[in-house]
């Protein structure tokens, strides 16, 4: 367990809390002209842009202490791992939540890969034909009656894991946003990592119009940056919201005890978190990205509830999850 502080992760932190007071207080500035409020606001603006600058030094003060003299005690001093898997063929999880339109699709796909071994549907107390389409489709189905993203995923890895048939497990959605040609890619860089997380951050492997906004990509981004810079020297990240990953199972089956299932839309940040925080390997590997069959359920509704559940992961990041317990 990594224990390291994460002062480029405070820096991050302050550096964006003291930009956002001096912008409160340009704004103010303005506000006090225009509403001829002037005497009653000036002290108060002139205080908040002066002490603004406070944050903004402490932060720039840790992040160039961690980049440039705590860095090469926390990089990992080792060799680049090449551990090759023997057997290729990987059992695939798929969360499911009211998907019927989706879900057939999506198993036949997986299932028409000559990498996967099986497909496991776990449904999230769908209440259309969700189970049954998988069913029909060629997949094993479990109900997981506990409503939340963290209950679904969780099944999916302990029911994975129950099967013992595969020494790789592959989680993804059954919305057909993902595809089974790219478990490839993940297989490439299999024998470099614990984990593969799939990133939807490359341009030309998304699709034109998709439920990830432009707005999500690149708050996805400055949020998977924030969890790089927690674990700094132990990982490059780009895309903390995706859900599709491979995973060995000896890590997986280690990992399973520290993760909350409580923990909803934002589960997927806290499995990379507690991951890298157990001195799992993580790396990226870009995989296409495209139209959901059916109606968004999660965080990429719109672009304010994509906000809301963005603000969330950066809390648990920052207080190590504690909000979630």
């Amino acid at each position: 367990m990594t224990t390291k502080p994460p002062l480029l992760m405070y820096a991050a932190l302050l550096f964006c809390f003291g930009v956002a007071m001096y912008l409160f207080g340009v704004a103010l500035g303005v506000a006090r002209y225009l509403l001829g409020l002037n005497g009653w606001l000036h002290p108060i603006d002139q205080t908040i842009v002066w002490y603004s600058g406070i944050p903004v030094t402490i932060g720039v003060a840790l992040a160039l202490l961690d980049l440039f003299v705590l860095l090469s005690h926390k990089r990992p001093d080792q060799p680049i791992r090449v551990d090759p898997v023997a057997d290729k063929r990987v059992t695939v999880a798929l969360t499911a939540f009211n998907d019927e339109k989706s879900v057939g699709e999506a198993v036949r796909d997986f299932r028409s890969s000559p990498f996967v071994r099986s497909v496991i549907v776990v449904s999230n107390a769908s209440t259309d034909d969700t189970m049954r389409v998988a069913a029909e489709a060629g997949a094993d189905t479990v109900d997981e009656p506990r409503q939340g993203y963290g209950h679904c995923v969780y099944r999916c890895f302990k029911e994975a894991l129950a099967r013992n048939d595969s020494e790789l497990i592959v989680l993804c959605e059954g919305d057909m946003t993902f595809r089974a040609a790219d478990i490839e890619k993940l297989l490439a860089y299999a024998p470099h990592a614990d984990i593969v997380n799939g990133t939807r951050t490359v341009e030309r492997l998304r699709a034109h119009t998709t439920q990830l906004t432009t707005f999500m990509v690149y708050g996805n981004l400055f949020v998977g940056k924030l969890l790089e810079a927690k674990h700094l020297g132990r990982a490059t990240l780009t895309d903390v919201g995706t859900t599709y990953k491979l995973c060995r199972r000896d890590a997986l089956a280690a990992l399973l005890p520290h993760l909350d299932p409580a923990v909803n839309l934002e589960f997927n940040p806290h499995f990379l978190d507690r991951a890298l925080e157990y001195g799992l390997t993580v790396v990226e590997c870009p995989v296409t990205f495209h139209p959901r069959w059916g109606k968004s359920k999660g965080g990429n509704v719109n672009n304010r509830r994509a906000l809301t559940v963005g603000v969330r992961m950066m809390i648990g990041i920052a207080t190590n999850w504690k909000r979630a317990k």
